[in-house]
C-alpha cells in the first residue's frame, strides 16, 4: 500500500492561478505554456527524460511533482542521459541532493528531493541551489511550495498515475513552462 503525501499531481500549480479561453493554466502575466501527454512504460517516461534534455539550459529550474512510485526519478535518470551527466541518478532521498557533473560541455544536472524537507525557501537555502541554478539544471523533486521562488521561469512536471494496488505503467504528464523562458516549449518538444 502506498504512503499518503500531500502532492495532488492534477491541481493547478502555484503560478498559474488564472486560465486562458481554453481552460489552459497561466501566470498572471499570461506566460505558461501547458503539454499534457500520457506516458506508457517506465522506458517511454525516461525516453521523455532525454527529450526535455535536449530544451534545457544552464538556469533552468524544474519542478517534479506526483505521488511516491509516479516516476519522477525514472524521468529525472532520462534527463541525465540526456545531458551527458557523470553517475547514476538515483532517489537522492536520503542525501536530500546530488549534482552529477557534466561530462561534456553542458551543464551539470542537481538532483534535490525535498520530500523531507518542511520549512520553504529558508529550509532549502543550507542546499545553495541558488548558487547552483546559474550553471546547472536544477531538478526537485516534491518541491511545491518549496523552490518557486529561486526562478520566475520554471519548468513544472506533474505525474498522474493510479493509486492503489495496480500494474498499471501509464502515467499522465502535464508540462507547465511558468514564464517567458518556456514560451515556445510546444515546438521545442515536437
Amino acid at each position: 500500500m502506498e504512503a499518503p503525501h500531500n502532492s495532488p499531481a492534477a491541481e493547478v500549480p502555484e503560478g498559474a492561478e488564472s486560465r486562458t479561453a481554453d481552460g489552459e493554466p497561466r501566470t498572471a502575466d499570461g506566460e505558461a505554456v501547458t503539454v499534457r501527454m500520457t506516458v506508457e512504460s517506465p522506458e517511454e517516461m525516461r525516453e521523455l527524460g532525454r527529450r526535455l534534455a535536449r530544451v534545457l539550459a544552464p538556469g533552468d529550474l524544474v519542478m517534479l511533482t506526483g505521488e511516491l512510485g509516479a516516476g519522477k526519478t525514472t524521468l529525472t535518470r532520462g534527463l541525465g542521459e540526456g545531458l551527458g551527466v557523470r553517475g547514476a541518478v538515483t532517489s537522492p532521498t536520503f542525501v536530500i541532493a546530488r549534482v552529477h557533473p557534466s561530462l561534456a560541455d553542458g551543464p551539470a544536472l542537481v538532483h534535490v528531493d525535498a520530500y523531507r524537507l518542511g520549512g520553504g525557501l529558508d529550509e532549502m537555502e543550507d542546499l545553495d541551489l541558488d548558487v547552483s541554478l546559474p550553471d546547472s539544471v536544477v531538478v526537485v523533486e516534491w518541491g511545491d511550495g518549496k523552490v518557486e521562488e529561486l526562478s520566475d521561469d520554471r519548468l513544472q512536471v506533474l505525474i498522474g498515475r493510479a493509486v492503489g494496488e495496480t500494474d498499471d505503467e501509464r502515467r499522465e504528464v502535464t508540462l507547465v513552462g511558468i514564464g517567458a523562458r518556456w514560451a515556445g516549449l510546444r515546438a521545442e518538444l515536437a
